[in-house]
């Protein structure tokens, strides 16, 4: 018999279910990131990424190509939003492999249907970016906020705008960076992985988008071949989370898959940009600063006299030496590599510390300065950048030490508060409650893997964008590590936490939140 208590009873848990949908920090956190976003890509004046000279690495092979005339002297000053799409044969070949050419072809796909056959228009693939960005936003919130109390969820849903709303990093989707897939991807490894262990949603389902985004991310480009057999290192932790046999194999197969992902990427890196990366390496990074480069060659068996390479970069026009001549291949790549680099710098402490501060300089850099935001028929100065909605990027890039010692403190410190909980876990061997540290370690060693594969791969040559990785890595720590220290303080305080009775259970004294 239902008695008016039950009927109480269910309609405060349809309630909460309403509240939890409708008045949820990741719904609030969602639509905040997509009003913005929308402003600033899709009115004008229009929000995009200058090109680098990079843009012909993806668009010529996924059957796009500069349709202005006057594109060359718009290089670093202005972002251009239409291009040309092939109408006959396609001759070229892809320069490189990377998950982008399939969101590119879909962006394509869907300009041809809603606008036209023959010009592209960015805004196509921004528009498909910014929905699976707000999505993966939604799902970072809800892993971060789930069962916290109402008002310590707005308060963290006010961060989460505050940081990925910022135009540094929604500029992308205005451009052919691979890093705008980067952005997106790993934040969905992240939100999946958070989700996982905190029983929200399928498990399954959950496993799934873990191990695609991985794969994606991984794909997206070269440099992000460690990432792939990094995350599936640690991800070995979640076969003991669920005692299903089931659930056990097959996230030992996406593990198998993660590995293979990195291994073939790395594989599959063209000999054009392992000299390049390679040059780089050696001339923006082990030469660069030496007192003595002579003597640094020396120690690699290389002749003395390529001394005159020091500083310089692969693309410089009148260039010393031709960087394709068989000479440089037989008297200068082939003495070297990123062992050996590698070696240098352990064997000399003191470089290693410099190029690490070097790399420290950029590591908190959202959106390059090099490039300019702004559309010519804009008005606006060569290389002028927008500042709407940027105040974090700026405070960050301002405000953050810029030393590699700073990092290392950040990290401590990060460890430090999550141990206890960890140890915890260990001791009684609960796999769930392990995934917090395992995660967040994860993210530090691919925001690392960010500035030493480009520091030991590439010296400082275009480094605010190798270390995207980074300065990404450190923003979903830092927050996830925030709504920790919030969720305790409002534990440890006196002050009542308001909201509604049932969709929100209170959180629990500690970080292990």
């Amino acid at each position: 018999m239902i008695n008016n208590t039950m009927v109480r009873k269910m309609l405060l848990q349809e309630t909460a279910a309403v509240h939890r949908t409708v008045g949820s920090p990741a719904l609030l956190t969602a639509l905040g990131v997509l009003m913005i976003t929308v402003m600033a890509l899709f009115t004008a004046p229009y929000v995009g990424m200058a090109d680098n000279g990079d843009f012909f690495r993806s668009i010529y092979s996924n059957g796009l190509y500069f349709n202005a005339p006057d594109y060359d002297a718009q290089y670093f000053g202005y972002f251009v939003k239409q291009y040309g799409i092939y109408q006959y044969f396609n001759e070229n070949g892809a320069t490189l492999g990377s998950s982008q050419s399939l969101f590119i072809k879909l962006a394509i796909g869907l300009n041809k249907l809603l606008f036209s056959s023959q010009v592209f228009d960015i805004r196509f693939q921004a528009a498909m970016y910014t929905i699976v960005y707000v999505l993966a936003v939604y799902l970072l919130i809800e892993g971060i906020t789930w069962k916290l109390p109402r008002r310590q969820g707005i308060i963290i849903a006010i961060l989460a705008i505050f940081i990925f709303g910022d135009t540094g990093y929604t500029a992308y989707f205005n451009s052919f960076y691979s890093e705008s897939l980067v952005l997106i991807m790993m934040i969905f490894v992240f939100a999946s992985w958070l989700l996982l262990y905190r029983k929200r949603y399928n498990d399954y389902v959950l496993l799934g988008l873990f191990v695609i985004s991985s794969i994606i991310l991984t794909t997206s480009k070269q440099q992000n071949a460690p990432v792939g057999i990094l995350i599936a290192c640690m991800a070995v932790s979640l076969i003991w989370v669920r005692k299903d046999k089931l659930f056990r194999l097959l996230t030992l197969c996406s593990i198998v898959l993660m590995m293979i992902a990195g291994i073939v990427t790395y594989l599959n890196i063209s000999k054009e940009f392992v000299n390049i990366n390679q040059y780089h390496s050696m001339t923006r990074g082990v030469l660069k600063g030496s007192a003595n480069p002579e003597t640094t060659l020396k120690s690699f068996g290389i002749d003395e006299q390529y001394s005159l390479l020091k500083d310089s970069i692969y693309y410089e026009q009148y260039g010393t030496v031709d960087v394709h001549s068989p000479l440089l291949e037989e008297s200068f790549y082939s003495k070297y590599g990123f062992g050996s680099i590698l070696k240098f710098y352990v064997t000399h402490p003191d470089k290693l510390s410099s190029i690490l501060n070097e790399a420290a300089q950029n590591a908190f850099t959202i959106k390059p300065a090099a490039m300019g935001n702004y559309e010519q028929s804009a008005g606006k100065a060569f290389g002028q950048q927008s500042h709407f909605f940027s105040v974090y990027s700026l405070l960050k890039d301002k405000l953050a030490p810029k030393t590699f010692g700073f990092i290392v403190l950040w990290m401590i410190v990060v460890i430090g508060l999550y141990m206890p909980s960890f140890v915890t876990a260990v001791k009684f061997g609960d796999f769930r409650g392990m995934q917090k540290m395992v995660l967040i370690l994860t993210a530090m060693g691919i925001g690392l893997s960010g500035i030493l594969v480009s520091i030991i791969g590439a010296g400082d040559a275009d480094i605010s964008k190798h270390e995207f990785l980074f300065t990404l890595s450190f923003d979903l720590v830092s927050l996830l590590t925030l709504s920790s220290v919030i969720s305790r303080f409002f534990a440890n305080s006196k002050l009542p936490v308001k909201g509604p009775a049932v969709p929100y259970v209170k959180a629990e004294k500690g970080v292990s939140i």
